[in-house]
Parts: structure tokens; sequence; C-alpha cells
């Protein structure tokens, strides 16, 4: 089976074609960052627009680059939603129309859910595992069971961690997007320094809060440092805020283990998803989770494919289709779509 995928969620347009034995023909991403720059933001009519604008011609593209034709494609798949709706809605239409001409099935993937199931694009990772989905408008830990059934665990009670490393970035005068900034920043830095909050560290359960940690380092910058920062400052803070991040989602994800073996769960590995997945940091933070007999090993998708992209909505796509699931065409875009909907 092969299926063209398409995201339009937030900033990024993107196509992809990619077939069930895990081969990607072609994965295109077409970057909105400079027509939102001025803004220090994501503006969402300005993402629509843009989708709008470049969608048609990136999967024309998309199809030269994988060698194929509509005819030679066994499905359809777009992001029905979370997300932005204006830009939600550009990609969920234009699937349509290209399903409704070429007479094929059409499905709507959960972008959360295509993150969650892109490690198993890159190799056949069997079902239960652990997830830590962190991007930069969720963080949840969950346990995957199968495709549309997900349990969670825990989730931020605020600010997602991608936002936090976003708002952090603009008050450092860092670009955007913020994750990447700081963790180039921060290579430099003594994350010793200043001393910044933890938040929920050490708390019961397995929530998230970032929005402390953000203000504390406002503060810090603002009425401590009164904006005076120069390069080995600004290191310092971004080494200082990414290493609270780690010891946050150490000790969040630590919680989470220790409620599966009560329960009797086999070793599984613990997969993380997400934007903030591809900081090499973090990553290296959370190996030290493996030695955890609960937890097999840590697995976690190419740094390409953690941002969002259109192979994760195809292969998302694909698991869909390989259950028989797909949706009629009068499925209305979401702009909110929690996994939880398929609750274990």
């Amino acid at each position: 089976m092969k299926i063209l995928g398409i995201e339009t969620s937030c900033d990024e347009t993107a196509v992809a074609i990619v077939d069930d034995t895990r081969a990607i023909a072609a994965n295109l991403v077409l970057s909105q960052f400079e027509e939102h720059r001025p803004y220090g933001g994501v503006v969402p009519e300005i993402a629509a627009r843009a989708h709008l604008d470049h969608l048609d011609g990136l999967v024309k593209q998309a199809l030269d680059v994988a060698n194929c034709s509509f005819g030679d494609l066994d499905a359809i798949a777009a992001t029905g939603g979370p997300g932005l709706i204006g830009g939600v809605m550009v990609g969920v239409m234009t699937a349509k129309a290209i399903a409704a001409v070429h007479n094929l099935p059409f499905v709507a993937v959960n972008h959360l859910e295509a993150h969650a199931l892109t490690p198993r694009l890159i190799e056949p990772i069997d079902f239960p595992y652990l997830l830590l989905l962190a991007s930069g408008g969720h963080c949840q830990i969950m346990i995957a069971h199968g495709v549309g059934r997900y349990q969670r665990l825990g989730a931020t009670i605020d600010d997602a961690a991608g936002e936090a490393f976003d708002k952090v970035a603009k008050l450092l005068d860092l670009p955007q997007p913020g994750g990447p900034a700081i963790e180039q920043a921060a290579l430099t830095g003594d994350p010793t320094r200043f001393k910044l909050p933890r938040p929920m560290h050490h708390r019961p359960g397995c929530d998230f809060s970032f929005s402390g940690l953000k203000t504390a380092v406002r503060n810090l910058v603002v009425n401590t440092l009164e904006n005076q920062i120069d390069e080995s400052t600004r290191a310092d803070i971004s080494a200082g805020f990414q290493a609270a991040v780690g010891d946050v989602m150490v000790d969040r994800l630590g919680h989470a283990i220790d409620m599966l073996a009560p329960a009797g769960h086999p070793p599984m590995p613990l997969l993380i998803a997400g934007g903030v997945a591809a900081n090499r940091y973090l990553r290296d933070r959370l190996e030290i989770l493996t030695a955890r007999p609960e937890i097999g090993r840590l697995i976690a998708p190419p740094i390409g494919l953690c941002t969002d992209n259109g192979a994760m909505v195809a292969w998302a796509g694909l698991e869909q289709l390989s259950l028989g699931r797909t949706n009629s065409l009068d499925f209305e875009p979401r702009p909110r779509w929690p996994l939880t909907e398929w609750a274990a």
C-alpha cells in the first residue's frame, strides 16, 4: 500500500508519500518562518493563507519526487486536528478533493497520533510502549496500547515544553523556533550559575508544569539582570533552563514508570516523539531511565521526523488503513482532538 500524507496543522506545509514497507518516497516540508518572523510567533491567518498558496504545488512536487501518480496511490491522509483550524481546513479539503476526484479512500489523522506512531515508521515496534509526546502545543505521558488506543498518565497543566522553549528564547533574543536555538546556546553555558525552579518536581503523579519556570526566567532577565545579557549570560541561562526541563522530564517519567510496576506490565520501550524530542540533550538525559527494569530501551525518531512532517501523517494513515479504518468525506476538521477519546 502507498499513501500520500498532508500536514498543515501549524506553520509547516508538508506532503509525503510512504508505503507499507516503511519506505519514504517523498517527504517535503515548506517552512513559513520568514512569513511569521516579524510578529514573533505564528499568526493563524497568515499560516492558513500560506498553506493555501503552496499546498497544491507541494503535492505535485511530492508526486514528481516519488515518480508516481495519483493512480499509484491507495489512499490520501491529512491531519484532521488538533491544530490551527484554518490550516487544518486547507489540508483536509485538499485531501478530500483529491480523494473524491481519484476515487481514493480518505483518512483523517490525529496530529498527536501521527507523532505517537512515528517511531513505528522507522522500525517495527510492538505495542504497548510508554510514550512521552512533547511539542510546542502538547506535553503528555501515555501508554500506547495500539493504534487508536492510548492511556494518558499525565499532561501539562499549563504550558507545553515546546512553548516554554520558544518563550524563553524570545526573552533571550534568540531566533525561533526556540528549541534548537536554546540547545545550541546551552552548549557553552554553565547550568548551575542561576538557580531556576523545577515545577512539579517530586510531586505525586505524572503531570507537568512549565509556566513557573518560564516566569522565573523572565524575572531573572527583566528584573534581576535588567535585560543586560551578554553572550556568556545568555548561554548560562539557556543551559540552566534546559537542565531544569530535563530534570522535570526525568522525574515525571520516573513516576510513570513507578505506576507500571504494580500493574504487572512486562518491560516496555520508552518512546519520545514531537518537536522537543529533537533535543539531543534531553534525549541523553532520558537514557538514564533505561536502567529501570520496567523499561527496555529508549527509542526516538530521527531528528528530521520529530518536527511536523507529512511522512508521519502518511504513516499514521497507513496504520489506520491497514485496520480497515477510513473516514467519509463529511469529516469535520477539529481544532481540538485529544487522544484520550480512545483511552484504553
